[in-house]
This record gives structure tokens, C-alpha cells and sequence, in this order.
């Protein structure tokens, strides 16, 4: 391993790479920007269980709360890239109006500032058990809306069984839904009502429902500029999350093979590390992962990455590389097609265990990022790669 060491790119060891990885991850995250999501509903109407269930974690134990207005708080992901306006006003009993009154202060403030801190979408929920919508409901939802932000109307907990392989909807909640719809508010889709359910039930046989959807309609009302985040910040859709992370890899590539427009020699494989450093981080920070910064850092400090980055250069490039086209055997150079490979059978590899530790629950992410379990997943799927 020392040896290793002695011939690492720029003079670089490898508590110096681990420092590189840590000021890249950081840039990474940075570079997500931030979207930002206001989220209205009476006292059950499961508010928190729909953003745990979309973003796959507790925002409120998770994120940094402060209160932003009377009856409003603001939770910011600790990596940034996510913020929540809940309105708890609705429960401890604050009026429609007084809220309206801070949240039109807030959009006057943040709309002439960066775009990474305006309210980019708003989710009004309506439990489906309710059966009534209230006309000041429907004025508070216009008010919104008033205000130029882009309103989606959300049903929650509606009940919905699989039936001989086909999804069931209650007649009831559709029903409810469509009376919503004839109002035609100024919402998102003319007042198109989305059908959610964020958690099965068993014993009611009622199963997950919708989110897929709104999701989508997030998308499509969230400015470009946030989508970026919002990508990183969702656990419903990882084919986003993949095809994100395979645009950065594909611009890593590019950048590995004009690294290698002057051949380099099997034995420098590891002057492709730094950029291979860069591209790990933002694979990493696209999934979201960690979900939170600070073990990110104490990550990057274990040179898990780095290391395994290292590893996987010399990898390729000693046991690798005869598979390559044209039967490119060790001793030769590295030209920029096979920098480019190398790099692109990295980062496709690293994206797998992104893939996988999505899978898991935060604990258990914890635990796979901070052993040796990351480590000796990545080098297995590099070696599938080839």
C-alpha cells in the first residue's frame, strides 16, 4: 500500500485525496441548488407521512426547523438541497388569513432573490375521508394561487386494493375528487385532483398509491433551475436519479479521455483518479446520499471513496483493460478512449451501490457507507463492468 501511495497523481496521498473527495462532495451538494416545497392541510390530513413517503426520510426530525411566519415553519435538509414549508398554523388554531398575510411577505421577499429560495411548488392536501370541501378551503387555495405559486391539490389516504392484479379506487374517494375537479380552481391541471395513499395497510388491504403522479406534477411545475434537487431530494423515481448520474458520468468520460489524448502509461493509471474523485461525488450527491452532510465528511475522511477510486484505476488498468476492443494488454499506454472507459466502468459501478444503498433504511446506510461493506460492493461491481 505504500508503495500505492508514493505514486498517486499531484503528490496527493491518500489523506490528501480524502480531502480533495470532501471539498468535491461539498461542491456537489452546492451545485444541486435547493427546491423548495410549502405543503397546506388540516390537522390528519397526513402531511407528513406524504413528504416521508416522496423524499423517503422524516423532514421534520431530520431537517433544521425555524419558524418563518405565524403559523409556518421552515425545515432545511441539512444537505441543502430541500426546504419545507409546513403550515402548523392549521392546528394550533391560526386563521387562513393571518397565514396568507406571511406567506405573501415571504414570495414578495424571495422573489427577488436567488431562485434557490423561493417557494417553487405548493401541495394543498384534502383528506379523502373527509367528503366535504369548505368554501373557505377554496378561497385559501385561490389565494395561493393569487400569490403566483403554482398550487397542486392533493387527496390523501384514499383507500385503494389490488383486485385480481388491477388497482381499485373507493368510489367514494373518486367520487369527492371529481366534485373538486368540477370547480375548476386555479391549480395545477384546471383543478386536477391528485390520488394519493403514502402507506399500505394490511389489514385494510389498501396499498401504496399515486405518488408516482405527484411527483411527476412536481416536475412539471418546478422551475428547471430546482429540478436538479429535486431529483437528489425524492426517493420515488431512481430511473431520474440514474439518468442524472449517467449524464455525469458520460461529462466525466469526456474529460478522462482528453486527459489521455497524450497516452499515459498503465502505470500512471492513477492521474485519472482526481477527475474519477469529482465524479463520484456527484453521482453520490444526485442520489442524495448521505442524508446528512456532516457523515458525508466523516465518510470522505475514512477514504472509502478515494481509496476505492484509487483501487479501481489500477484495477482496470492491471486486470481490466484485455477486454477492452482491440485486445489492449497490460504495458501499453492508456490512450483517451481507455481513459475514457476506465472512467465510465467507475462511475457505472459506483452508481450501482448509490443504487443500493437507496435501498436501504438511513441506519442501515450509515453502516454501509461507514464500514468496508461500500467499498467491497464497488469493487464488485466494477469487476462486473469489464
Amino acid at each position: 500500500m505504500a508503495n500505492e501511495q508514493e505514486r498517486l497523481p499531484l503528490n496527493l496521498d491518500a489523506t490528501a485525496l480524502a480531502g480533495l473527495f470532501n471539498d468535491e462532495l461539498q461542491k456537489a451538494f452546492e451545485s444541486l441548488g435547493s427546491v423548495n416545497l410549502a405543503i397546506f392541510g388540516k390537522t390528519g390530513s397526513g402531511k407528513s407521512t406524504l413528504l416521508n413517503a416522496i423524499f423517503a426520510q422524516a423532514i421534520a426530525s431530520t431537517g433544521i426547523g425555524m419558524p418563518v411566519t405565524k403559523g409556518m415553519n421552515y425545515y432545511r435538509h441539512p444537505n441543502g438541497y430541500l426546504g419545507i414549508y409546513d403550515s402548523e398554523g392549521f392546528e394550533m388554531g391560526t386563521s387562513g388569513d393571518a397565514i396568507l398575510t406571511g406567506l405573501d411577505r415571504i414570495v414578495s421577499k424571495s422573489n427577488s432573490g436567488p431562485m434557490d429560495q423561493r417557494i417553487h411548488a405548493v401541495w394543498y392536501l384534502i383528506r379523502s375521508s373527509d367528503r366535504r370541501f369548505e368554501v373557505a378551503q377554496q378561497s385559501f387555495i385561490s389565494a395561493i394561487a393569487a400569490l403566483g405559486l403554482p398550487v397542486i391539490i392533493v387527496m390523501s389516504q384514499v383507500p385503494v386494493k389490488q383486485r385480481d392484479g388491477a388497482l381499485e379506487v373507493h368510489p367514494d374517494a373518486v367520487a369527492f375528487a371529481k366534485y373538486i375537479e368540477s370547480l375548476k380552481l386555479p391549480t395545477f391541471g384546471d383543478g386536477k385532483v391528485f390520488l394519493t395513499n403514502a402507506l399500505p395497510d394490511s389489514f385494510n388491504d389498501t396499498v401504496i398509491y399515486g405518488l408516482q403522479e405527484l411527483l411527476n406534477a412536481t416536475y412539471d411545475v418546478v422551475p428547471l433551475a430546482a429540478q436538479t434537487a429535486l431529483t437528489a431530494a425524492q426517493g420515488v423515481d431512481t430511473r431520474r436519479k440514474k439518468d442524472a448520474a449517467a449524464a455525469v458520468i458520460k461529462q466525466a468520460t469526456v474529460v478522462a479521455s482528453g486527459i489521455g489524448t497524450v497516452p499515459i502509461p498503465v502505470a500512471d493509471a492513477a492521474l485519472l483518479v482526481p477527475n474519477q474523485i469529482a465524479m463520484i461525488a456527484r453521482v453520490t450527491a444526485i442520489y442524495g446520499l448521505p442524508s446528512s452532510r456532516a457523515r458525508a465528511l466523516s465518510m470522505a475522511g475514512s477514504a472509502i471513496f478515494t481509496g476505492g477510486a484509487t483501487y479501481a484505476g489500477r484495477y482496470v488498468a492491471t486486470h481490466l483493460l484485455r477486454y477492452l476492443p482491440g485486445g489492449i494488454v497490460v504495458g501499453s499506454v492508456i490512450s483517451g478512449t481507455v481513459a475514457a472507459t476506465l472512467t465510465r466502468a467507475i462511475g457505472f459501478a459506483w452508481l450501482k451501490v448509490c443504487e443500493y444503498a437507496i435501498s436501504l433504511p438511513d441506519t442501515e446506510q450509515e453502516s454501509f457507507f461507514s464500514s468496508s461493506q461500500a467499498k467491497e460492493a464497488f469493487h464488485g461491481y466494477l469487476k462486473s463492468e469489464k
